[in-house]
């Protein structure tokens, strides 16, 4: 879905594009045809200077006519944002080209911290992803912390003149339009742009560096034993299940009853190797079992990971760990760089790869030291033909009778067929790509929109963005993701039919309900589901059609990871006159906090502080020191109370206070601040004061 633009990169080279270029930028819009700022909005030509990286710049429409905010308190307007360079995302969450970004994005953000606003601008592809519901669940499962509108209707996207996914757009600290970027790979050009920006705009005094505060999802998120996880492997003569906890960052295996054997990986993101309790991965989805070697498509790393069972250690296959940013032909297993491998499955000891990011089938013959493509031209499709000129679109799971693969190609909603032959040369396969059940072979990349909910035969049957499949009784099993149901099909009469879900996303068990689910495994009669946005792996009795939830005894969810607190180097610090307090078993602390005209304290950020000390003393506990801990906030104002060793005794206090302010009303955008206060104290029994008083206001 990806569209490579060059609206930003042309300025960047030209830096004097002009009005022209900025209405080809926006899809043919005019400036006059865009919503205009406030005439005090605009920036004041007297103070602009010939460095301005963007001299021919326009008003930014506002963000108003979506559905609804997530991960902030409410509506963010273009005017909150003023003073911040401002990154829009228009993204679907189905599209792999637009998960390709988000880690640019977290790039910019880490780096830029107090300079740049993500606002995510969520333009759905499919009809389930219009729901406000699914696309929190995609923010949580893609560990999203910026703002996102549900651009339902389009109407956003419509007003920046968007044309396709991933697409990017640069707002300046003063409202105005700098310019787009389509498609994925584009990190450095962003943070070249970025880097001008600032420079010019901390020189001009248009660029606000106060941190901001978002109220995100997943602080409502409980921790849950599994999290999103992807796919499910069953090993029926090992009487063992293996499920891709893919959120969790690690692979669990248990027994077919429910008893927890082992945890593969410690739950942190990482591509480390070595024993179970060491190994990380990163979002690991599809798996194959050949002996005592279980196969691992770990998406996130774009790696092969090999887990020896036997030894319980992991190592990697293949993969280089960076992104594959061009459609290369294959090469050396460890140099060789991979475009998140979503499924795996092994014929004739061919290890075959569902790639989703080339839209391509990779294989490697098992023991040798290369891995190649082998099904796909690359172009995203549905297009029947030979090996190298069928096209795919984002194959995302992987099954196989023995002699033939069978794939879901999630973004044509279409079952696929590509023939094997163990005589094959890897290096140039033959062979045949057709699809015996959904659309294909429409012009102009139409089969890419052809989805819904229909059963039936051959190319009138309809899925939405499948991502699992199942070989099984000369059938097939294909999770039908959106559709939140599971259907069969018959291979011989190429027919598809709903099998279980009501099609409406639901977590009861009577009637069936899933929340996308993508990946399925049998053992013993039993079907077991991945049902991915409840968070659980269902069974399913393949004779009654009967369901239950499938639990783990003894799973608990990774041990969180600890972040370090951040420094307080870089935070203000006031130095306060010596006081005295009268002698008692603490100091107390009042806080009168002066905000800007509009603003109030944010009530879903608590008030904190930290207190350190200045030099040795003996009157505040070591252990009261160094911690972070909640003030009181009420109707009276914000206190807090240090307590203290001894009624009388000195020392030097550094107290780092903490807190959000918001824009009064319904408004999305909070900011964050820090100060630190170094107050000399004594504790004596002459002093009349009781306590002390901070008085604050944003830098």
């Amino acid at each position: 879905m990806a569209v490579d633009g060059v609206g930003l990169s042309r300025r960047v080279a030209a830096q004097d594009a002009g009005a022209k270029k900025a209405d080809k930028a926006t899809g043919g819009k005019s400036k006059k045809s865009d919503k205009p700022a406030a005439d005090d909005d605009a920036p004041d030509p007297a103070k602009a200077k010939d460095d301005n990286p963007f001299p021919n710049r326009f008003p930014a429409p506002e963000l108003d006519g979506g559905v609804e905010w997530l991960n902030t308190g409410g509506p963010i307007s273009m005017k909150d944002l003023r003073g911040k360079i401002v990154l829009l995302d228009f993204w679907t969450f189905c599209c792999i080209n637009c998960m390709h970004v988000l880690p640019d994005l977290d790039f910019l953000e880490k780096k830029y911290g107090k300079e740049i606003v993500v606002i995510g601008v969520h333009s759905a592809k499919f009809d389930n992803e219009k729901e406000t519901g699914n696309i929190r669940k995609a923010i949580l499962r893609y560990e999203i912390e910026h703002p996102v509108i549900n651009d339902a209707n389009m109407i956003v996207w419509r007003k920046f003149g968007v044309r396709a996914w991933p697409s990017l757009v640069l707002v300046d600290p003063e409202g105005q339009y700098c310019g787009y970027v389509s498609g994925e790979g584009n990190r450095e050009l962003l943070d070249t742009v970025v880097a001008k920006l600032i420079a010019y705009h901390k020189a001009k005094g248009t660029l606000d560096e106060t941190p901001v505060k978002f109220d995100l999802e997943r602080s409502k998120a409980a921790a849950t034993p599994l999290r999103f996880p992807g796919k499910v492997l069953a090993d029926e003569a090992g009487k063992r299940l293996f499920i891709s906890d893919s959120n969790n960052n690690r692979i669990v295996v248990s027994s077919l009853e429910g008893k927890l054997l082992d945890v593969i990986g410690n739950g942190a993101i990482g591509s480390k190797d070595g024993g179970y309790a060491e190994s990380q991965f990163d979002h690991p989805q599809g798996m194959t079992l050949i002996g005592d070697t279980l196969y691992v498509a770990d998406t996130e790393n774009h790696q092969l990971r090999s887990v020896d069972l036997a030894k319980k250690t992991v190592s990697t296959l293949a993969g280089t760990g960076e992104q594959a940013r061009f459609r290369a032909g294959g090469g050396k297993l460890r140099e060789t760089a991979l475009n998140s491998p979503w499924d795996l499955s092994v014929v004739d000891g061919v290890l075959y790869v569902a790639m989703a990011g080339p839209h391509q089938i990779w294989a490697h013959k098992l023991g040798s030291d290369t891995i190649s493509a082998y099904a796909g031209s690359g172009r995203e499709d549905i297009q029947n033909g030979d090996l190298g000129e069928g096209a795919l679109a984002q194959p995302s799971g992987i099954t196989t009778d023995g002699k033939n693969l069978f794939i879901v190609d999630s973004e044509g909603s279409s079952v696929r067929q590509i023939t094997t032959d163990p005589d094959n040369d890897l290096a140039e396969p033959k062979g045949k790509i057709s699809t015996p059940v959904g659309p294909h072979s429409l012009p102009n990349g139409r089969t890419l929109f052809e989805f819904g909910d229909v059963d039936g035969a051959k190319d009138e049957a309809r899925f939405q963005h499948p991502l699992g499949i199942l070989f099984y009784n000369g059938g097939l099993f294909v999770a039908d993701t959106y559709n939140h149901k599971l259907k069969f099909v018959d291979l011989k009469t190429r027919e598809s039919i709903s099998w279980l879900g009501t099609g409406k996303s639901g977590e009861q068990l009577e009637p069936a309900q899933f929340a996308e689910p993508a990946g399925m495994a049998i053992a013993g009669g039993t079907l077991f589901v991945a049902d991915t946005n409840n968070q659980r792996i269902v069974a399913v009795d393949l004779a009654s059609k009967k369901s239950r939830e499938f639990l783990i005894e003894g799973l608990a969810p990774p041990m969180p990871v600890v972040e370090p607190h951040a420094a307080d180097s870089k935070v203000r610090t006031v130095e306060l006159a010596p006081q005295q307090i009268a002698s008692s078993n603490g100091i107390d602390f009042h806080v009168e906090f002066t905000l800007p005209e509009g603003y109030k304290l944010n009530p879903l950020l608590p008030v904190t502080y930290r207190v350190a000390s200045d030099g040795n003393q003996s009157l505040v506990a070591a252990d009261m020191l160094n911690v972070r801990a909640e003030a009181t906030t009420d109707d009276k104002g914000t206190s807090f109370r240090i307590p203290v060793t001894k009624p009388a005794g000195n020392a030097t206090l550094l107290v780092t206070l903490t807190y959000g302010y918001c824009r009064d009303g319904k408004g999305g955008l909070c900011k964050i601040d820090s100060v630190k206060f170094k107050l000399p104290v004594e504790l004596t029994a002459k002093a009349e004061a009781t306590s002390v008083t901070f008085k604050v206001s944003p830098k």
